[in-house]
């Protein structure tokens, strides 16, 4: 069979049936790519004029050396044939193969390293950098106690809406992964941050968007729903301001969230349920976070170590 309207078939799957987002689709796309311009240069074809039956292990062996070849990381290397995997898993479940060419196929092996996080101290003073006398400086108060008070990621705190929170009861509604649903839990801290920008700069800032006022809890300064590297960008910024010894990403909010809460007693299954992560070894690069800081205070503190 041609690969082209197959790879067609695949986009149509992730969305309908895996409910992936776009930016995840858009992802996987981008690897494929990749894959298909090496492909359409070794057959001297068109990918219209391909078949499936031609991409075998000895062919994807030849990509990862040449990707090699470009200098580029084993990280890389390794997302790109992970995207490969998941298409032609999709062909064998659709019996369209018989085989899948890639079981073959070993993965590059990548490095452990470590999640980027802050430490409390240095996560107190990023806190407390938004200065509270402007709309979007109570707005970027709220947003930061929300990354760290929840753990959620940066996408899910964008998609929010003024009804997926409940600061009565204190718990925020949030749609992960696959569109995943669950409900996290929120300290005293971020429900006030978040009371203060609901009643005193939201309506100001939904006061300038020229098209119906949207729904989105948090909003830019036209008064529409505030973009996810508009968050990279001021959590960036107020890191930077904090002097802290690393500048982390929003992401780096949901990797403190976790080992912070590791390092005061919670539990890996709790930390797990409250991050969304499917999979419990998702979770456990977190204790190896902790691990190296009990090594450290041992080290420290003990007179023989």
């Amino acid at each position: 069979m041609l690969l082209a309207p197959l790879v067609d078939s695949f986009v149509v799957y992730l969305q309908s049936e895996r409910n992936l987002s776009e930016k995840t689709i858009q992802a996987y796309v981008s690897d494929w790519q990749d894959f298909f311009e090496f492909l359409e240069n070794r057959r001297g074809r068109s990918l219209g004029e391909i078949t499936v039956e031609e991409v075998d292990h000895l062919l994807v062996r030849q990509y990862l050396a040449y990707l090699n070849t470009r200098g580029l990381n084993k990280t890389t290397s390794a997302r790109r044939l992970a995207a490969l995997r998941s298409f032609f898993r999709f062909l064998q479940k659709k019996e369209i193969i018989e085989k899948n060419p890639l079981i073959q196929v070993a993965s590059p092996k990548i490095p452990n390293r470590l999640p980027r996080y802050l430490e409390q101290e240095d996560m107190n003073k990023v806190l407390e950098q938004p200065e509270l006398f402007s709309a979007a400086g109570m707005r970027d108060r709220a947003i930061l106690e929300l990354l760290y008070g929840a753990g959620i990621r940066v996408g899910e705190l964008v998609q929010l809406d003024l009804d997926n929170i409940d600061l009565c009861h204190g718990y925020v509604r949030v749609f992960g992964k696959g569109g995943r649903e669950r409900v996290v839990p929120i300290g005293k801290i971020a429900v006030q941050a978040l009371n203060r920008y609901l009643q005193e700069a939201r309506p100001r800032l939904a006061a300038k968007a020229v098209q119906e006022e949207s729904k989105a809890l948090f909003l830019n300064q036209r008064g529409g729903r505030l973009s996810d590297r508009s968050v990279r960008t001021l959590v960036n910024r107020y890191c930077r301001q904090a002097g802290t010894k690393e500048t982390v990403s929003p992401h780096g909010f949901r990797h403190s969230f976790a080992s912070h809460l590791l390092d005061n007693g919670a539990d890996l299954r709790t930390v797990q349920e409250l991050l969304g992560h499917k999979k419990i070894s998702s979770t456990q690069i977190y204790t190896h976070v902790s691990r190296g800081r009990l090594r450290k205070i041992y080290r420290m503190a003990h007179p023989r170590a």
